[in-house]
């Protein structure tokens, strides 16, 4: 209990340092982490069980060969890979966004110094740091969120283009 008193006090003395703009890198980290961990369990949990269920369908109908037979095959095919790409592009945009918030907080911080400079005037140095702290800071933790999250989601692209190839190949194109 004591070590994580211990771990709540370092991250609120690091976001003290850090400014408010951390809280938003960390809402946009946690959402992001949030949906990819989501993709991931539907990826092994859920779409395994639907692309069976389809290829039981395929496999019971009589008719396989026909126009109309392949249309039904591509929209069940469709169908499936809209539910796999569900929310990538979400995830993909608070990838992106993560260093741009991390660049809000270098610019909130280098005002700070600026207005310490004009009412302090450059002779304070310690006070000028604590604005440094607060440019540097957020975007140190916006590119290491969005680090994480170009990994993640760039396996779980590979992942899901790998799922839906494989559903393709399991339905017979006749």
């Amino acid at each position: 209990m004591l070590y994580l008193i211990e771990l709540w006090e370092s991250v609120r003395d690091f976001i003290a340092t850090g400014g408010d703009v951390l809280y938003v890198v960390a809402a946009a980290l946690f959402l992001m982490w949030i949906l990819m961990i989501e993709r991931y369990w539907y990826l092994t949990s859920v779409f395994p069980k639907v692309m069976n269920k389809i290829i039981t369908d395929w496999d019971a109908r009589k008719d396989t060969t026909s126009w109309y037979a392949h249309r039904i095959r591509d929209a069940w095919i469709s169908q499936a890979s809209d539910k796999l790409s569900e929310r990538l592009l979400l995830i993909k945009t608070l990838v992106a966004m993560c260093p741009l918030i991390g660049l809000l907080g270098t610019v909130t911080g280098m005002i700070a110094v600026f207005e310490i400079m004009a009412v302090q005037g450059t002779g304070n140095p310690r006070l000028m740091a604590g604005g440094i702290s607060m440019a540097t800071i957020p975007t140190m933790a916006g590119m290491v969120a969005a680090l994480s999250g170009v990994f993640f989601s760039s396996r779980l692209e590979a992942k899901v283009k790998i799922s839906k190839e494989k559903l393709v190949d399991s339905l017979p194109h006749h």
